[in-house]
């Protein structure tokens, strides 16, 4: 038998890759790589052996003899994999574009996880992560998948649910993120807090203690309103209120200000739509560059410009995660997983973001217990959206999206909702096969994408 272990990263064109190729170095002397495969699609293919050969160069440059193989075909690399992380995006850049604008257009949030941007990825996305796991259950029943393709909470969630498929963990960096930049502020080591975090993917709280077991929380809000909040790249700081957070006794994740502070956060996007373009339109200019250095024949690290991301440090969430489950280690990591009653306010069968024990069996999530008024009440309303999305992804019923769209706290119910809808369901019907009669109808009935950027995308 072959020794070492087979890694598969479904989506390997990403800019993100050498994050991974990092975390996977660090970690080599627990994590004993035989071969790692790169997949991606025709579309994707220049980008892919871009990174592919920076990704080798990277092994060449450390201690260890690691091969790096590049295919667009997606069942040759899975064949006996230990691991599969994905990190994919249907429709690439181009479809958070139009995720961003058409929103906007009408003066409706545009972002890539929340609002109606994020319900449409999770519509492109679903379809796509379900077949990935039928391939796997035919040709590597016994690896794990580990899922990083946004929005990471409902593609876990349907991982589990519509492809029941158990050997999942859906990962963000955003609690890395959290637990990174808070022990700073304190002036102390990561090593000397405790975390225990709770809620959904991009909608979670966290607590903190210190390793007396005291509630250190309101020690750490004080700290964040005079340092760095720790927040993505992609979210614009508008600072919460004091007051909210005290009386929640939690620290709300940095996409709450979509939510929490909806007015500003809208203004912000909003003017961003009319001057320098969404986020989105940003990022591209970010990525060019990259792949601009990455074609270095001499660079053999990850720059430093991958920190501009939105997405850095998750190598440190993905790697470990593998890391642990390969040594059985039992690490405390924070990962989107199936609740089993660690957040009591949820039905036990559903996926929650939670920090939990990874090992060889998976997930052993920690308890946090109910959660205070508001923020039990907020995340019932999210998770009825997300079911809903899910289910309308898998099913294609136009209704059930109507519904999901309705319900979601950043969108205003209502004609120009159906508008937007509409109007996404137009811009993505080359990745929305599941909606071919809805959008053959709504194409009949002259519906027409109003955003000119949008409009003239692939």
């Amino acid at each position: 038998m072959t020794k070492g272990v087979k890694i598969v990263t479904i989506g390997g064109g990403s800019s993100y890759t050498p994050e991974l190729m990092e975390g996977f170095i660090k970690r080599y002397d627990e994590l004993p790589i035989r071969e790692i495969w790169l997949v991606d699609i025709e579309a994707g293919k220049e980008k892919l052996e871009i990174v592919g050969a920076m990704a080798q160069r990277m092994w060449d440059a450390s201690p260890y003899d690691v091969k790096i193989h590049l295919t667009l075909d997606r069942k040759e690399a899975l064949k006996d994999a230990d691991f599969v992380t994905t990190q994919f995006r249907v429709g690439l850049l181009n479809a958070r574009v139009k995720d961003e604008r058409i929103p906007f257009y009408y003066g409706m949030l545009g972002q890539e996880t929340n609002g109606a941007g994020g319900m449409f990825k999770a519509f492109r996305t679903i379809p796509i992560i379900l077949e990935i796991v039928e391939d796997m259950k035919k040709l590597c029943p016994d690896a794990w998948l580990v899922n990083f393709t946004n929005p990471s909470g409902m593609v876990t969630e349907a991982i589990i649910r519509y492809g029941k498929w158990d050997r999942v963990m859906g990962l963000c960096n955003v609690p890395v993120m959290a637990t990174m930049t808070e022990p700073k502020a304190l002036g102390v080591e990561k090593d000397d807090l405790i975390y225990k975090f709770a809620g959904l993917n991009h909608f979670h709280w966290h607590k903190v203690a210190d390793t007396k077991g005291h509630d250190i929380t309101y020690k750490v809000i004080d700290a964040m309103f005079d340092k760095d909040a720790g927040l993505p790249k992609n979210i614009y700081d508008i600072p919460f209120y004091r007051e909210q957070l005290e009386q929640m006794g939690m620290i709300p994740c940095g996409y709450h200000r979509y939510y929490y502070r909806e007015e500003e956060m809208l203004n912000h996007g909003l003017e961003e739509y009319n001057t320098v373009g969404t986020r989105a339109q940003q990022v591209k200019e970010t990525e060019a560059e990259l792949f601009e250095l990455y074609k270095d024949p001499n660079l053999d690290h990850k720059p430093e410009q991958l920190q501009k991301r939105g997405g850095a440090y998750y190598s440190d969430a993905a790697c470990e995660t593998i890391a642990a489950i390969y040594g059985n280690k039992n690490t405390q990591i924070v990962v989107s997983t199936k609740n089993d009653g660690a957040v009591p306010d949820l039905p036990a069968d559903c996926v929650v973001e939670v920090t939990a024990y990874v090992g060889a069996q998976g997930a052993r999530n920690v308890a946090f217990g109910e959660l205070p008024t508001a923020e039990k009440g907020w995340l019932q309303v999210m998770k009825a959206m997300e079911l809903l999305t899910i289910e309308a992804a898998v099913t294609g019923d136009y209704g059930t999206a109507l519904q999901a769209f309705t319900i979601n706290p950043l969108i205003r119910s209502g004609e120009t909702a159906k508008k937007i809808m509409d109007e996404l369901f137009i811009a993505h019907k080359k990745h929305l096969p599941q909606f071919a009669e809805t959008i053959a109808r709504l194409e009949a009935e002259g519906v027409t994408v109003q955003d000119e950027i949008a409009k003239n995308l692939d």
